[in-house]
C-alpha cells in the first residue's frame, strides 16, 4: 500500500493549498482529492486539482517552464479519493490502455440511505444523461442513447437507518454510483440530485474513491494506492 505525503505551496488562487501525494514514480502520480474541489476547469472557473498539482510538481522537482501532466480520470465535485495522472506521455498512454481494457481496479465506499436488498450482488442499469441538469437517470432496459453501467457491492456494515457499502466498478460513467445506487433506493448519504432527504453541512456526498490499482508505466509491477474510509462517517453506524 502506497503512503502519502502532503505539500504546502501556494499558486494562482490557491492560500497555501495542500497537495496529498499518495504515490508518485517517473511517469504517475496519485494524490488526494478533498471533497469540492474540481479536478478540471469548469463553467465556474474555481480553483482545480490539475494546477495543484502542476504547481507542486514545478516546484518539488524544480521544473522549467510549463509542466504537462494528463488526466486521465475524474472524480465528481463532492465526491473524496484519489486520482491518478500521467507526468509522461508514456505513462498516459500505458494507463489509458488499462482503462480500455478494464484492468485497473478500482474501490469505492459509500455511506447510503437504507439498505441494498442484498448483502451482496451486481447492479446493472443504462445511464442517459440529462445535460440541462447535469444528471443521469438509470433504467432497467436498454433506452436510446443510454450507456450501460456495471458496479458490484458489498454491505460491509448497517446501522437502522444508513448503510456502509464497498463498491467496485466494472464501467466508468458519469454519476454512476450515485445513480445507481438512488435506483435501488440508497441514494449516498448528501447527494441531494440523487434522492437525499438533505445535504451535508460541507456540501460533500458521502461517496469516496479508497483504492486503485493499475500496472506500473515501465514494468510489470502492480500498484496499490489506498486511503481509509472516511472517519466521519461511523457517527452514521
Amino acid at each position: 500500500m502506497a503512503t502519502g505525503r502532503s505539500v504546502r505551496q501556494s499558486v494562482r488562487g490557491f492560500n497555501a493549498s495542500r497537495v496529498r501525494v499518495l504515490y508518485e514514480d517517473n511517469h504517475l502520480v496519485a494524490v488526494y482529492k478533498p471533497s469540492g474541489t474540481l479536478v478540471q476547469a469548469d463553467s465556474t472557473k474555481d480553483p482545480t486539482l490539475i494546477d495543484e498539482v502542476k504547481y507542486y510538481l514545478k516546484q518539488e522537482h524544480h521544473k522549467p517552464g510549463r509542466v504537462w501532466l494528463g488526466l486521465i480520470h475524474r472524480l465528481d465535485r463532492p465526491v473524496a479519493g484519489i486520482i491518478l495522472f500521467a507526468k509522461t506521455s508514456k505513462g498516459a498512454a500505458r494507463i489509458s490502455e488499462q482503462m480500455r481494457c478494464h484492468t485497473i481496479k478500482k474501490i469505492y465506499h459509500a455511506l447510503v440511505i437504507g439498505r441494498p436488498p442484498e448483502p451482496h450482488g451486481t447492479l446493472v442499469h443504462f445511464l442517459k444523461k440529462d445535460p440541462k441538469r447535469n444528471m443521469v437517470q438509470a433504467f432497467t432496459a436498454e433506452q436510446p442513447e443510454a450507456l450501460r453501467a456495471e458496479l458490484d457491492y458489498e454491505l460491509i456494515k448497517a446501522g437502522e437507518r444508513f448503510s456502509l457499502l464497498k463498491i467496485q466498478l466494472k464501467t466508468g460513467r458519469p454519476h454512476q454510483i450515485r445513480a445507481q445506487l438512488s435506483a435501488i433506493g440508497c441514494p449516498v448519504v448528501g447527494d441531494v440530485k440523487y434522492g437525499a432527504p438533505e445535504p451535508l453541512p460541507d456540501r460533500s456526498v458521502a461517496l469516496a474513491a479508497t483504492s486503485l490499482s493499475f500496472e506500473l508505466a515501465t514494468k510489470a509491477e502492480r500498484q496499490t494506492v489506498e486511503i481509509p474510509v472516511p472517519e466521519e462517517w461511523s457517527a452514521y453506524l
